[in-house]
């Protein structure tokens, strides 16, 4: 496993940000991390790096004890944190420099460094003083030095924050590639990344894990059988549409189209299609409500 976490808890005072969860993630695999603010996020990444220690429990990246070998852990993770820290009088190149002394790179450094100035889209204000750069460019520059080293596990706390919708899509392709190769755990409150760059997701509530699973299971599993959303060719009596015995009420949400409460799931669809022959009306789409992965969110977070 590329991260395990065992049991972790983080103790402030007699507040619990984080209480007693565990989780694994394997190489290959890019996680979304979600949680209303102040739901852990922040906290449990920190103590995955190293940066903050844990009130208890554990945590392995790759195999490495956070707490008795956290230099080894260092090395093989790539953090960018919600507040990107950087040196606003240090030039883009020259604080990768800095960065790569950190990390202690020596061959290559100076095409490494290129290489990240260019994958990050950094080429045309690389010349700058970070000071002087756009929020969605300082943010590069941190995704730029997180990946600096190769590391082998990338933990990114809100990573496009500031960035404008291009340069979003140019951060989800990016990180879709470097997931392909390494772990990654990325927290954003943007439903539609998660979708784009996910496979799974670990939602955390009150400090505690709520749904730890894909994205099509978690949606599949919040699809409200009872339901039905039934769209109509044309304009259809309202008044005749009470009388299906196998409906408890409807609610139009569209031109010609219907949310229905059935009694019966399973009746229900059958006497429709018998009443659409009856009213002369043709059924263009009929299917069980499916929730979003924003309605996953708001039930299980709320």
């Amino acid at each position: 496993m590329s991260i395990k976490v065992s049991s972790l808890s983080k103790l402030y005072d007699t507040q619990k940000a984080v209480d007693n969860i565990s989780f694994e993630l394997k190489k290959g695999e890019i996680v979304g991390f979600l949680g209303p603010n102040g739901a852990g996020k922040s906290t449990t990444m920190k103590m995955i790096t190293g940066y903050l220690p844990p009130t208890s429990g554990t945590a392995l990246v790759c195999g490495f004890d956070v707490q008795e070998q956290p230099m080894e852990v260092r090395r093989r993770v790539g953090y960018l944190p919600e507040a990107n820290p950087l040196y606003y009088e240090m030039y883009v190149r020259e604080y990768l420099e800095f960065s790569a002394g950190i990390h202690k790179i020596v061959k290559d450094r100076k095409k490494k460094i290129e290489e990240m100035v260019d994958m990050t889209g950094l080429t045309k204000e690389a010349h700058k003083k970070i000071g002087a750069l756009s929020k969605g460019y300082k943010q590069r520059v941190g995704l730029a030095q997180a990946m600096l080293h190769d590391p082998e596990v990338l933990i990114l706390d809100e990573p496009t924050t500031g960035l404008d919708p291009n340069q979003i899509i140019e951060i989800r392709e990016l990180v879709k590639k470097i997931g392909a190769e390494k772990t990654v755990l990325l927290s954003t409150h943007i439903m539609q990344e998660v979708q784009a760059m996910c496979s799974r997701v670990i939602i955390i509530n009150n400090g505690q894990i709520v749904a730890d699973d894909s994205i099509e299971h978690l949606r599949g599993a919040a699809t409200t059988q009872d339901v039905l959303v039934v769209s109509f060719d044309k304009s259809i009596d309202e008044s005749l549409l009470k009388k299906l015995r196998n409906m408890s009420s409807f609610e139009k949400i569209g031109d010609n189209k219907f949310k229905l409460v059935s009694k019966d799931a399973e009746e229900l669809p059958r006497e429709l299609m018998q009443w659409a022959l009856d009213q002369r009306v043709n059924i263009t789409s009929m299917q069980a409500e499916v929730h979003t992965l924003e309605d996953v969110f708001r039930k299980l977070t709320k």
